[in-house]
């Protein structure tokens, strides 16, 4: 007992001493801090309430993650609400996604959409695959043939982690669906999982660029030498920043990212805002054929809808130039698309919305007689079946989604992208942070998650009496106009017909449409 008295008496004198050690160190530091702040000119909270006004700070930065956790109802929160976060997590680890009670999504918001149930839903006997899709049929030498609807978005290696990129090669193999490589170049992981791949040539020209930056045709050829790599996209710009080219912190680029892009190590990569080689519709023609002629594969391009006039003349001046300039497929992005680091006046207000942009689009190649020709592929926040599902009814054959595979990997939507301190590791290349996300892991997350979206798209086109989701047309949807009124989306946006002088097109003749059904059924 001595020695059980004589060790508690010293604990608490050595505690005692301890406690005053620290509370001198704090007081000195209170009062170091005191005299920074009253002597600073820069912030005013600081100067006028010394010590106690840096809490405004702190509590600042963490408002978010306490509003994300504690205080945001289920709807409120953006750029995506913990509803559907949750469908997506839920997914993607291949749990219920069943809910109780009710929606908790308002059901009469001005412009919102529903889809119309039909009295007699397509029984899961009737139901079928998605139909085989060719892309390229007419130009390319070598089209790509695919029954994927829902595939994976443009993320480059460099804005995503090696382990990122190796769950989303490995995931998409899984699940028969294409893997966009982004604008970053193709590096080992894109190929490791041998999935199908979609290259984007982005403004900078990353991984077939030469010295002075422009298009090699020596690399993109041996970039199309890999039987994995599909089709080629040419980024003209995406929803995100429309006019800003990619932007990648020093930070971010290692060695192996510097040899993947062909740029300098440690250094900002920041793209030009546009591609030098392409100042109009013509020389965008011009090096879809280009790229067409080196690679023999399917050529299209991506971009956030501004001016639609871009493509009436498009249209027109394929028609004088002949299909050797078709596009193989274009790719809309939303003005709500995502990235890895934007600036907020771009994020914000620039750039067509996906709700009126795709149809617009798709009326207009139809209209001019080429919606055989070029396959539309939609993109900008699809991450839940209805809103997919949408996409499809409006007119488009494909469907892309970025953050929807993003949060299979595991995100949190801690807003870090740009930081290269993403806490899952999917955005940052600190190894350490990395060490949390295992590839093959989140491979069959990524998986689960395509698989899931495409069986909820499914649900809503059986629902509607239909046998698979590109049956689905605008006569399914009804657009909400106020609390107590709605209008059928074919009826307030109807598919045109194909003007009189386009019909019977010069250089066109003779191609037989695999397609036909689709557009009727879009009609």
């Amino acid at each position: 007992m001595d020695f059980l008295s004589s060790l508690a008496t010293s604990v608490i004198q050595w505690g005692a001493l301890l406690f005053a050690f620290l509370l001198l160190v704090a007081l000195i530091c209170v009062g170091i801090m005191y005299w920074v702040d009253t002597h600073q000119t820069t912030q005013t909270i600081r100067r006028n309430y010394p010590v106690v006004g840096r809490f405004r700070y702190m509590f600042e930065h963490m408002g978010e993650f306490f509003r994300q956790y504690f205080f945001a109802m289920d709807r409120e929160e953006r750029p995506f609400d913990r509803a559907e976060r949750s469908w997506a997590y839920r997914a993607a680890k291949k749990v219920d996604t069943t809910i109780a009670f009710g929606s908790t999504r308002s059901l009469e918001t001005p412009g919102d959409i529903f889809f119309l149930n039909c009295a007699f839903p397509t029984l899961e006997e009737d139901a079928a695959q998605p139909k085989e899709v060719c892309i390229g049929q007419y130009t390319a030498k070598t089209p790509y043939r695919t029954s994927s609807v829902v595939n994976i978005s443009g993320m480059s290696f460099g804005a995503l982690s090696k382990p990122a990129v190796q769950a989303l090669s490995k995931g998409a193999s899984k699940a028969g669906i294409w893997l966009n490589t982004g604008e970053g170049g193709l590096s080992p992981y894109h190929l490791e999982g041998g999935c199908d791949l979609v290259f984007q040539i982005g403004t900078a020209k990353y991984g077939v660029r030469n010295h002075e930056g422009k298009l090699d045709d020596e690399k993109l050829a041996g970039i199309a030498a890999h039987e994995n790599v599909r089709m080629f996209e040419i980024k003209m710009s995406q929803g995100a920043k429309p006019g800003k080219g990619g932007m990648l912190p020093g930070a971010k680029v290692t060695e192996e990212i510097s040899h993947t892009r062909g740029i300098p190590v440690g250094q900002d990569s920041n793209s030009p805002n546009g591609h030098t080689d392409i100042k109009s519709i013509d020389d965008l023609l011009d090096m879809v054929h280009r790229v067409r002629q080196v690679t023999s594969k399917p050529v299209g391009f991506k971009m956030v809808v501004g001016d639609m006039s871009f493509f009436k003349i498009m249209c027109e001046l394929i028609h004088k130039k002949g299909i050797d300039y078709c596009p193989d497929f274009i790719t809309i992005d939303s003005s709500d698309g995502g990235t890895g680091a934007a600036p907020q006046p771009l994020m914000d207000y620039v750039g067509m919305h996906l709700r009126e942009s795709l149809p617009l689009v798709v009326n207009t190649i139809t209209s001019y007689g080429l919606r055989r020709y070029i396959k539309v592929i939609a993109s900008g926040k699809l991450i839940v079946p209805g809103k997919a599902a949408w996409a499809l009814s409006a007119g488009a054959d494909f469907v892309v989604s970025a953050r929807g595979f993003l949060f299979s990997l595991g995100c949190i939507q801690a807003l870090q992208c740009n930081k290269n301190t993403c806490p899952t590791g999917i955005t940052t290349h600190n190894t350490d942070l990395q060490r949390g996300l295992v590839a093959v892991e989140k491979a069959e997350r990524v998986a689960n998650y395509a698989a899931e979206l495409l069986h909820g798209i499914g649900m809503i086109a059986h629902s509607c009496g239909v046998k698979e989701p590109r049956e689905l047309n605008r006569s399914h949807v009804r657009i909400i106009e106020n609390q107590s009124r709605s209008q059928v989306f074919a009826e307030s946006n109807p598919i045109p017909d194909v003007q009189t002088e386009y019909i019977n097109m010069v250089g066109f003749q003779g191609k037989a449409s695999v397609t036909e059904d689709r557009l009727q059924s879009l009609n």
